[in-house]
């Protein structure tokens, strides 16, 4: 796929950007929000979003899907700007021949908590999202109404995996669609084991 750097003051957000070298119309979009240390003012330090998850899965690979990765700035968190995020994925929609059936969420520990609270605040707009060790506010889980597919490790030390848990067992008692995978064993670090070809068969499957 091919990779570009967007960092220019129309965007709410700088990003790095991956799609099909060829052209496909009406591409699927795949938002990825990373953890606390990748945060950023763009520049130089935009590399940082493309340390973890999809980004490594699909830099040799070609996928037909828009795969986007914004920074978040230093001074705040992705749960406090859901409705930049909202908007930011509007202004693809704008500038990108996008499906608007197949538009997914997905984040990593902040990153994590920004796609359950982006998702609680706008669930229309996602045919499915993949958070990973973050959390939400589990009294408000059953307002999400797409398929969910949440990681946590077990032996998480940052985040703890109750976070995790009380969100997915709200959904399950809603009787929503949701997959769990609790990593035994694993740590902070859940990201390295969720972000594999399973996982993006799944989003990619997916339709509102």
């Amino acid at each position: 796929m091919k990779r570009t750097e967007h960092q220019e003051t129309a965007w709410l957000f700088p990003f790095v950007k991956y799609a099909p070298t060829k052209t496909v119309n009406k591409l699927p979009l795949i938002l990825q929000l990373h953890g606390a240390g990748e945060r950023g003012a763009g520049g130089e330090a935009l590399a940082e979003v493309d340390r973890h998850g999809f980004s490594k899965l699909i830099k040799d690979a070609e996928y037909e899907c828009l795969f986007v990765m914004p920074q978040c700035p230093t001074d705040t968190f992705w749960a406090a700007r859901v409705e930049s995020i909202l908007q930011f994925i509007e202004q693809l929609i704008d500038t990108y021949d996008i499906d608007e059936d197949r538009i997914y969420l997905t984040g990593l520990s902040m990153g994590g908590y920004g796609t359950w609270y982006t998702a609680m605040a706008k669930p229309d707009r996602f045919a499915a999202i993949a958070p990973v060790c973050g959390g939400g506010m589990a009294w408000n889980a059953p307002a999400l109404t797409m398929p969910v597919w949440a990681f946590h490790g077990a032996a998480d030390p940052v985040v703890s995996p109750a976070q995790s848990d009380e969100m997915v067992e709200s959904l399950q008692r809603a009787g929503a669609e949701v997959t769990y995978t609790r990593l035994e064993g694993v740590g902070h670090n859940a990201w390295e084991y969720a972000y594999n070809e399973e996982l993006l068969t799944w989003l990619l499957s997916k339709r509102k």
